[in-house]
């Protein structure tokens, strides 16, 4: 063979062989390995917290989903799936407003894809319910196990847009925003693909990317007045917090500009919770004939960006 590689046997073993309860193995892992489930999903996400109480229950695990800026939450269980966690699941999503809700099984029984299936179809472009089984394999008799989760369950982006586009009278920038975030993520995922683990383009004006700083995101948007964005959007969920971070990156706006090569605005969004520190550029999504310049100067802007803040005393995530 060439190389000299030797290709091995794949085994599966059973989830409880590493984690014995669900709710003190599982779940925690989870909770600490959040990059696995932003893998599986195709989205940016952190989990902040296990075992969030709705009401007189508690549902697994609550984060955000950072892709489409919305709560999600996680529903497990080590076994197949049954019509009690799927009563739970929809009981936390109404009782958190989750629009992003995941259910993780050791295995799905069909009638249960097929409801999460049901549900995609029946909700709008920005509910999203997926569906997971979660397993363990090896090779051959090598003492070490890999978690494998495998997504059986997810929403068709595509149908939902075009099924609001039909309830809504139409929607051509929508279909355009998909065209242009499909082309943007295909570079993204050749040349810079640490960015994001987004995979699915966004139908919206606006694609959000995680970023090293605490209480902050890239985004890259097109907004009114035919301009494109890039921006460190800074939301950290509390508005002293969010204004002391602003302050202390414009106290260091000379060395920040002089590391990222042009000029930047500074914006405090005095109605809002949040700040933003960005750099704009004419055009619109409507001009198809410019998508490979809008996406070049969103890629320079990106990597300016990053780079000038990894020179700025501010605490990482």
């Amino acid at each position: 063979m060439e190389g000299n590689m030797e290709l091995g046997k794949l085994k599966k073993f059973d989830p409880r062989t590493v984690w014995a309860n669900e709710a003190h193995d599982f779940t925690p892992w989870l909770l600490e390995n959040p990059d696995v489930l932003a893998d599986a999903l195709g989205i940016d996400l952190e989990i902040q917290q296990s075992e969030h109480r709705v009401g007189s229950f508690s549902c697994d695990l609550i984060g955000r989903d950072l892709t489409n800026d919305a709560v999600l939450i996680v529903e497990n269980q080590l076994e197949p799936t049954d019509h009690g966690h799927l009563g739970q699941l929809l009981t936390y999503a109404a009782g958190t407003g989750a629009a992003t809700i995941v259910w993780v099984a050791r295995a799905f029984r069909e009638e249960h894809r097929q409801a999460l299936d049901w549900l995609n179809e029946q909700t709008g472009e920005d509910t999203h319910f997926f569906g997971i089984e979660v397993e363990l394999v090896g090779i051959d008799d090598q003492p070490r196990l890999a978690p494998l989760l495998n997504l059986v369950a997810e929403p068709n982006q595509w149908q939902k847009i075009l099924r609001t586009a039909v309830n809504t009278g139409g929607s051509e920038r929508a279909a355009m925003y998909v065209q242009f975030w499909t082309r943007f993520l295909e570079r993204l995922r050749e040349e810079h693909p640490e960015w994001s683990r987004t995979r699915k383009p966004p139908s919206a004006n606006w694609l959000a990317m995680p970023s090293p700083i605490r209480g902050t995101g890239f985004n890259a948007a097109f907004t009114t007045g035919q301009r494109l964005r890039h921006e460190l959007y800074i939301d950290t969920g509390d508005s002293h917090t969010t204004l002391e971070l602003f302050k202390s990156l414009e106290d260091q706006r000379e060395n920040l500009e002089n590391a990222y090569g042009r000029e930047l605005t500074y914006e405090e969004l005095p109605r809002r919770r949040a700040c933003r520190i960005a750099e704009y550029k004419h055009g619109d999504v409507e001009q198809t004939e410019r998508h490979n310049e809008f996406i070049e100067w969103l890629l320079d802007a990106g990597e300016r960006l990053r780079s000038a803040l990894a020179q700025t005393k501010t605490p990482p995530a």
